[in-house]
């Protein structure tokens, strides 16, 4: 899998799934798949995918990740598979049965309606250590989770995680605020923290078309943005190629 940057490379668009998965749920017929869908971006230029299983199953169930890994293993053997959760859930169930590129370490309760906060140090330091070491035992790329919080980044690092991803609904939210920019120089604060520490950063949650260029902009080398909610929806109008290209332009645009 090819690293990509903001600051010289592209940073990956790896698109989640999980609304494809949502909607296909409330009914019996199977569709839409989230194996067509998966098809549709990765042939317009999406360079991963992720899906975040939750123990209830509500939206991506553990045949879908199976379906993922057998596709991306056969069809698109240079695209990065991203499976995020609680490791202290069943994500190190799907970590050991698939050994995707990388699993992204999120501290989500069963019931949580949606990922809200990052990982806390020193308190989760020693329980994340050996569930780290065992993921990349298998060859797994480990990302923590992460508020943008720069004095938390070297004890992340403690872990033996490679990467955080930069939880970035506080960014999303911002937006049009006086403390917008405020709030922007602290995500590139934290994403330089984190890289002055030996991690990679990752980013996700609530980008979208509207604010994804200028967070790359601010924030130095990010490998990776993991979108879903705001990507869905834009799919559900344009549809998923055209999707896929729009977003791609955006990272494009921090480029320039």
């Amino acid at each position: 899998m090819t690293d990509f940057s903001s600051g010289g490379l592209r940073t990956a668009l790896s698109v989640n799934l999980n609304k494809v998965a949502l909607v296909r749920n409330t009914r019996h017929l199977g569709i839409p798949s989230v194996c067509t869908a998966a098809t549709r971006c990765l042939q317009a230029g999406a360079q991963g995918i992720t899906v975040h299983p939750r123990p209830d199953g509500r939206h991506i169930r553990a045949q879908d990740v199976a379906d993922l890994a057998a596709l991306l293993r056969s069809d698109w053997p240079q695209v990065e598979f991203n499976i995020e959760g609680n490791p202290f859930q069943n994500l190190m169930d799907f970590v050991r049965e698939f050994r995707p590129h990388q699993a992204t370490f999120v501290p989500d309760a069963e019931d949580q309606f949606t990922s809200d906060h990052g990982w806390r140090f020193p308190e989760d330091l020693e329980r994340l250590k050996p569930l780290v070491q065992q993921a990349q035992a298998l060859g797994v790329r480990v990302s923590l989770f992460m508020d943008p919080e720069p004095a938390q980044m070297a004890q992340a690092r403690a872990t033996g995680a490679e990467r955080v991803e930069l939880y970035t609904e506080g960014y999303a939210a911002s937006r049009g605020r006086p403390d917008a920019d405020a709030v922007l120089a602290r995500y590139a604060e934290a994403a330089r923290a984190a890289q002055a520490a030996g991690l990679q950063v990752n980013a996700g949650h609530d980008l979208s078309r509207e604010n994804l260029t200028d967070f790359l902009r601010a924030v130095p080398q990010v490998r990776e943005v993991s979108i879903g909610h705001a990507f869905i929806a834009d799919a559900l109008e344009l549809g998923y190629a055209a999707a896929t290209q729009d977003y791609l332009r955006c990272i494009e645009e921090a480029r320039a």
